[in-house]
């Protein structure tokens, strides 16, 4: 793997705020539209027909009215690279930039609902069940967009319930390795239900929204919020994160007019 080389990446800066499909995949959908019109030259050429004649689909393009006279993008990016008939004027090979600097920025929305069971002799938090419903645009592949929000709604539950950097007076990190940094376990994890809502983004052509931060965004609110509503009767009106069972149970005593 190679980092930081301006020969493999010459335009562009990193991936951050859910920016890999609404602005990388939309500057890759008009370079790819580039080549598809390249190609639809080609083929015309090829075919002796019109370009105004040519359907695209999949990866083919076929002559409307007569869909077994075809050339699909293989056949025709070896025409190009070969180079032996290509329309007068056109340049070998199938290859094309595009660049894309959004006017705006894409915002998804979402509801998250968190469902806690706080043992208040110990303090001990166990999360029931969690449900999420997203909008993130449209869906180019929803294996990833579940994967996406079920990953960042476990990091968002260990933000609330587990990890914390502690350090003492001198800056020294006390919980730098995961004897002492906690992270949840499977068995600490319940099934996320997942649900959407798709409205397509009008900023850009592809209708995409971002969604890495969707699940590590409202999770923690979701959770701690469930938490200080358990104790609520207990007159809980705040908790700190992470809210450990040494935190809850102090919160517990001091509401209760105990010494914490």
């Amino acid at each position: 793997m190679t980092f930081g080389d301006t020969e493999l990446s010459p335009l562009g800066m990193d991936t951050y705020g859910s920016r890999s499909i609404s602005v990388g995949g939309v500057a890759v959908h008009r370079a790819a539209m580039k080549v598809v019109e390249k190609a639809r030259k080609i083929a015309a050429h090829e075919l002796e027909v019109a370009e105004d004649d040519l359907e695209f689909d999949a990866g083919t393009f076929t002559v409307r009215g007569a869909p077994d006279t075809a050339k699909t993008i293989p056949e025709i990016a070896f025409a190009a690279w070969t180079a032996h008939n290509l329309p007068d004027g056109l340049e070998p090979n199938l290859e094309s930039s595009a660049a894309y600097d959004p006017e705006n920025f894409v915002f998804p929305y979402g509801a998250h609902i968190c469902a806690v069971e706080v043992d208040t002799e110990t303090g001990e938090v166990g999360v029931l069940k969690y449900v999420a419903v997203d909008d993130v645009g449209r869906i180019i592949n929803p294996q990833i967009v579940d994967g996406q929000v079920q990953g960042g709604v476990i990091q968002g539950i260990a933000e609330a319930l587990f990890e914390e950097a502690v350090y003492d007076e001198n800056g020294t990190l006390l919980t730098g390795t995961l004897t002492s940094y906690e992270v949840p376990a499977a068995s600490e994890v319940p099934s996320i239900t997942l649900g959407r809502s798709e409205t397509w983004s009008t900023t850009n052509e592809l209708g995409v929204k971002g969604v890495g931060e969707t699940g590590t965004i409202a999770s923690p609110p979701a959770v701690i919020n469930a938490v200080i509503d358990a104790l609520s009767d207990l007159g809980v009106s705040d908790m700190e994160r992470p809210a450990t069972p040494e935190r809850v149970w102090r919160a517990i005593r001091r509401a209760r007019g105990g010494a914490a």
